[in-house]
């Protein structure tokens, strides 16, 4: 067949018409031009029966990327997962429960997925593992960002020493009480709520449906979730100078939040959530995987939302920051802040790929991070190394080594005041499901990621305010 190549050719080998058939015939042209049709047709023929074969096939990666989300619309619209996956790297693979890894093993089978790593605080979620790592090719899932958009670490050092702390501990109980609220549900009055620009990002009038949540967004700004999240005081330790913060060698007294975008996102989370399952349809075991195609209206209606949350998550932070760095009377000498339980596009390889980091910490060379330990254990400032075996990413945390429900069985009340007392930590608030005992070794996770990230200077907790009823984000 020495005719040149025409749609007619590829319906009759299977194409439809539409978008796919175009590409295929955009490929044939730009690459096949001179090579004999029959051949060329056979080639193709082939990546339209077999996408899974093709994923990684440099000419012919988007085309079976686009034919296999096509699939979907299938006799049963089961979407197929691709079995030949791709590996992944693991960090601190010791401390990782088996649940983790079944997890990641079934995300790196979507047809979408490109890389993927798994952090040493890794444990198992919904979707993706907690600490989970995911580079997909235009598609966003859901639930491989997470419940909690946008949720993040944020710290402010102050020009307090270490010596102006200890003594003065009913002062900061005062206003961490005062200026703080916590747990699912909590919001301020008219009179107490806090003004941002958040507020006015038109991100609200995109859809309708973030219109209705921009008065729960304003009634709870400034505010803090359940669970894990904490506002605390402590003393962070400065071993040696650092030129980039500028901040002498020494102590200082620094205010350490852990929050996101509380109902608002949880809310998004949900409603995205729901659509993609309803359009993408999965294997039993990968449902909770489900995505949304960048290209198509529902992607970027997600896409906007996410953001919206993660700036408001942002904006949560710093009212919390601004009224208690005010309320001390502290001037700040550097603030550091990051987010997990995200999605980022950025390059992999070459190619731009959407990067979602579940309860992972960036870490791009030279980009700062914080990575808590525990109420008891101390947390790290780190600077990034820029590791592309963890696709630019580190922990978030110790990570959890017990459920909430096996804490709560296991751990005794006054062991966890006695704990408390060795480190000499005040607590305000939280459940037994927030033990230290229930959390990693966070020396033991930081040792596995040391070519991950530089620790440039250690936090101590001293002063912890969490929800009191151990509760969930609403």
């Amino acid at each position: 067949m020495k005719d040149k190549i025409t749609g007619k050719h590829l319906l009759h080998v299977g194409f439809s018409e539409g978008k796919i058939l175009g590409m295929a015939l955009e490929i044939i042209e730009n690459n096949f031009a001179e090579k004999d049709g029959s051949e060329v047709l056979a080639l193709v023929r082939k990546v339209k029966k077999y996408p899974e074969s093709f994923l990684d096939d440099e000419i012919f990666k988007d085309l079976a990327t686009a034919i296999l989300y096509e699939n979907k619309i299938n006799s049963d619209e089961t979407i197929p997962l691709v079995e030949n996956s791709k590996n992944y790297t693991v960090f601190g693979a010791d401390y990782i429960e088996q649940g983790a890894t079944d997890q990641m093993d079934i995300a790196m089978k979507l047809p979408v997925t490109l890389a993927g790593s798994l952090m040493p605080d890794a444990h198992q979620g919904y979707g993706l593992p907690i600490g989970g790592v995911l580079a997909t090719r235009n598609a966003i899932i859901p639930y491989g960002v997470g419940v909690d958009i946008g949720c993040r670490m944020a710290l402010s050092i102050f020009d307090i020493p270490e010596k102006h702390y200890f003594g003065k501990d009913a002062f900061y109980k005062r206003e961490l009480i005062a200026h703080t609220k916590f747990g699912a549900g909590q919001n301020f009055k008219d009179k107490e709520r806090a003004d941002h620009e958040v507020l006015e990002d038109e991100a609200f009038n995109s859809t309708d449906f973030l219109k209705r949540l921009h008065g729960k967004a304003w009634a709870q700004l400034g505010t803090s979730g359940g669970g894990n999240h904490f506002v605390e005081f402590g003393i962070i330790d400065f071993a040696e100078r650092d030129g980039v913060l500028n901040i002498d060698k020494g102590r200082y007294v620094a205010l350490l939040t852990h929050s996101g975008s509380r109902g608002l996102g949880a809310t998004i989370a949900d409603q995205y959530t729901k659509l993609a399952k309803s359009i993408c349809k999965l294997p039993k075991e990968a449902v909770n995987l489900a995505y949304l195609d960048l290209n198509t209206a529902e992607g970027q209606e997600y896409w906007i939302a996410m953001n919206l949350a993660g700036d408001y998550a942002s904006a949560c932070h710093e009212v919390i920051h601004k009224r208690l760095t005010k309320a001390i009377g502290a001037k700040v000498l550097a603030k550091v802040e990051n987010h997990h339980n995200f999605a980022w596009k950025e390059t992999l390889d070459g190619e731009e790929v959407i990067v979602h980091r579940k309860g992972a910490t960036p870490a791009g060379k030279g980009v700062m991070g914080i990575i808590p330990g525990s109420m008891t254990a101390p947390g790290f400032l780190v600077r990034g190394k820029g590791e592309v075996s963890s696709i630019n990413s580190a922990s978030h945390g110790a990570g959890r080594q017990m459920s909430r429900s096996q804490a709560f069985k296991t751990i005794a009340k006054a062991d966890m005041k006695a704990i408390l007392k060795d480190h000499n930590v005040t607590l305000i608030g939280a459940g037994l499901d927030e033990a230290p005992m229930a959390y990693k070794d966070i020396h033991k996770v930081m040792s596995a990621q040391t070519e991950l990230v530089d620790v440039v200077a250690t936090f101590e907790p001293k002063m912890v305010r969490m929800a009191d009823d151990g509760s969930r984000e609403d």
